[in-house]
Parts: C-alpha cells; sequence; structure tokens
C-alpha cells in the first residue's frame, strides 16, 4: 500500500510526498482509512511508529472539508511539552499551504502569544492538559465548535496523574464527535476508552523497535562504580549518541556535571528544567553537538530522535514495561539498536521481572579494565538506601527483627 491509495485531499498528498514519505507504516495503514470515514479509534502504538501521522492525516483531511468555525474544530492532548511541540511540527510540515491554524498549549513559557493566538482563532489545538485547563478556566478557547477529539500516549498521561484532568476537558467537549485513542499498550486504558469513545476501531501493530532489533546487555555493578563503568563504556567511540536513563531529576541533573567533568559533552531534559533549556537539548542531540542526553522517564516519553546509537538504563527502572520502553528508543524502524542496563544487587530483583516479561535472559557482560574489588570510599548515601528499601519492601524475604529487651546484638 502506498500514501497515494488513501482518499486523502490532493494537496495533503502532495505534502506527504514533499516531506519525503511513499509507504505507510503499519499504524497508519490500519489507522487511516477508519479515521477517514469518521470511526472512532482505539490504538496501540508508541513514539516512532508513525502514529502522528497516523491521526494527523484524517484529521487534517477532515478540518480541510469542514466550514471554519470561530472556535478550535480539533484538539489533541499530550503529554509532555516536548511532544506538544513535535506534533505541532508535524501538523504544520503536512498541513503546509493548506487553510489550518495549529497552535501548540503548553505550560513552562509566557501565555501572551497562547492567548493571542487561540482568541484569534484556531483550527486545531496541540495542548498539555495543565495549561490547557489555566485557558479554559479564563475563557481564552471554548470548543463548542470541536469535530475531532485525539488523546495521545493515554497510558502514560494516566501514569503521571492527568486522568481527572482529561475528565475535566472531555466534559466541556460535545459528545457528537470523533475521539482517537492512542496507547503503548491497549490493557490500561480499556476503561477510559468506554467512557471517551464510541464502538472503536481497535488497532494494534508492533511496535517499531522490537527486542529482537535490539542488542541487549546487563552490567553487574556495585553502586559505587556505576560511574567508573559508564565511563569505561563511553571510551567506545560506537556509543556516540547516547539516550541514559536516572530515576530523579536530582540523579540527572548529578550526572550531567560529572559526565562535562570528565570532558564528555552532555545535556539533561527533565521536569524541573525550562522549556527553552529542553529544547535547547533537544536540538544540541539531535545535531551531534551532544553525545550524551540524560533523562527522566516522564520527560523522555515525548523524545522522538532518529538515531540513537545507544540506550544507556544507569538506573533500572521502576516497572518492567518502562524498561521496554526506554530501550525502545533506540532501534527504530527495525534498524539495529543497542541497549545497555547498569545493574547494582538490590537491582537483580526487577532485572528477573523484566527478564520474565521478555521471555528470556539478557546476557550479563563485565567491562575489561575496571577493578571490581575497589571498596567504597563513603558509606551510603540517602539515595541508595531509599532505593534499596523501595525495591525489597514488598519481598517476602524481607522480614523484620524483633530484638528483646536488654539484649545486644552480637
Amino acid at each position: 500500500m502506498l500514501f497515494d491509495d488513501f482518499e486523502l485531499d490532493p494537496r495533503l498528498q502532495q505534502n506527504v510526498r514533499r516531506m519525503g514519505f511513499e509507504q505507510p507504516t503499519p499504524i497508519q495503514s490500519a489507522t487511516i482509512p477508519p479515521a477517514l470515514d469518521g470511526r472512532d479509534i482505539l490504538g496501540s502504538a508508541e513514539t516512532g511508529t508513525g502514529k502522528t501521522a497516523a491521526f494527523l492525516l484524517p484529521l487534517l483531511h477532515r478540518l480541510i472539508h469542514s466550514p471554519r468555525t470561530h472556535g478550535p474544530r480539533a484538539l489533541v492532548l499530550v503529554p509532555t511539552r516536548e511532544l506538544a511541540l513535535q506534533v505541532t511540527d508535524h501538523a504544520l510540515q503536512l498541513g503546509q499551504d493548506l487553510p489550518v491554524r495549529s497552535v501548540a498549549i503548553y505550560g513552562g513559557v509566557g501565555d501572551a502569544p497562547q492567548v493571542q493566538a487561540l482568541k484569534g482563532g484556531v483550527d486545531l489545538v496541540i495542548a498539555t492538559p495543565g495549561r490547557l485547563l489555566d485557558h479554559l478556566a479564563r475563557r481564552n478557547v471554548a470548543f463548542a465548535s470541536l469535530q475531532v477529539f485525539v488523546l495521545d500516549e493515554a497510558d502514560r498521561m494516566m501514569d503521571i496523574g492527568f486522568l481527572p484532568d482529561i475528565r475535566r476537558i472531555v466534559r466541556l467537549l460535545p459528545r457528537d464527535r470523533q475521539s482517537m485513542l492512542f496507547s503503548a499498550t491497549l490493557q490500561p486504558i480499556l476503561d477510559l476508552a468506554g467512557e471517551m469513545t464510541r464502538q472503536p476501531v481497535r488497532v494494534e501493530v508492533e511496535t517499531a523497535a522490537t527486542p529482537d532489533a535490539i542488542t541487549q546487555a546487563l552490567y553487574p555493578v556495585p553502586e559505587h562504580l556505576k560511574f567508573d563503568l559508564l565511563q569505561c563504556l563511553l571510551t567506545d567511540t560506537s556509543l556516540d549518541r547516547v539516550l541514559l536513563f536516572t530515576r530523579t531529576k536530582h540523579r540527572a541533573d548529578r550526572m550531567v556535571r560529572n559526565l562535562r567533568r570528565a570532558n564528555i559533552p552532555a545535556a539533561v531534559i527533565h521536569g524541573n528544567r525550562s522549556q527553552g533549556q529542553r529544547v535547547a537539548a533537544l536540538e544540541a542531540f539531535r545535531r551531534g553537538a551532544t553525545r550524551v542526553l540524560v533523562a527522566t522517564d516522564v520527560a523522555a516519553r515525548g523524545i522522538d530522535v532518529e538515531s540513537i546509537s545507544h540506550v544507556v538504563n544507569y538506573d533500572v527502572p521502576g516497572q518492567p514495561e518502562d524498561y521496554v520502553h526506554r530501550i525502545g528508543r533506540t532501534g527504530r524502524a527495525h534498524a539495529i539498536g543497542q541497549a545497555v542496563t547498569l545493574v547494582t544487587p538490590p537491582d537483580e530483583r526487577m532485572v528477573h521481572r523484566i527478564e520474565a516479561i521478555l521471555g528470556y535472559k539478557i546476557q550479563r557482560r563485565r567491562v575489561d579494565g575496571l577493578d571490581y574489588g575497589v571498596l567504597a570510599a563513603h558509606k551510603p548515601n540517602a539515595e541508595e538506601i531509599r532505593r534499596y528499601v523501595e525495591i525489597n519492601r514488598r519481598s517476602p524475604v524481607l522480614v523484620s527483627a524483633t530484638v528483646a529487651p536488654n539484649r545486644r546484638l552480637r
């Protein structure tokens, strides 16, 4: 199947060709025809599968062929500022020279340009929930004329606590609308889909980066040697564009400082960074000016960068599913990618859960030249203690010890 086979407006087809696309991805082939027919969609797909064009093309086709109103006719909700900007950029490219006005609505920046755009009249709003609710409360925008609603990354929206905000927004939308919900996995959002869609077409496709397309390796290491091991790995010049995950924002900031001290170009992206800082970090990474981009899970959800050579899990994720999401950032479009995970002894239980989901054991490796026998020069810090307790708190092996009064432990 080719894009020319879809019954899209010729001007949209021209913009698709201008962007160099000829053959649709599986999610596009399965989504676009029923979406053009006005059907609701419940789709399973991750960033990097072509999902954005899968909902934007039928959405833009509908906007082109329906009368313009003063209020927005389409709304796309996304979890992060980065994803809002990326979807908006995609909409502008696909909608080039077309009578469709788009605006990105997100926090972390001054809202004056957003207010001006909304009050001046827009057709398509791409927004994060918090900032959109702020504009709704101040009556800067209303959705009485809305025709199409898209909820992107629905599972991640629920994970980070946006479900109440989403429901508040949906209650303000017309019931007679087309709704499209997309999620990495469908099971967590089935109840939500029941609330927001009507007899949806269910679309499930393979992710762009399957485990078979990614070479994975575990590096067991004590906590105090993790950064030394990372430095050894980075002596390999094939690690030229690395997305590195840490557990917290504070660890991400500390990681960047340590990498820069080691003369390794690095940038960071997380929720405490300003919008300008986040955009600058992403652009430097895309250009290759930064070798390592350090990120937390929530912030990285909106990252869509081609040619990531390696994903490094400096900290093992808190859920097995997050491991699959993380490593899927490399090996896009079935190219070969590399995923490296540093595993401390308290992480072993989570590694077993990850391997259970994958259905196989991940290869374990050691780094030549690293002295694994070096003792820690410090006591465990608060982060190490918190991590150990977090991992083991539900373990049946972990039991409390009761000491009788006046008895000393030996």
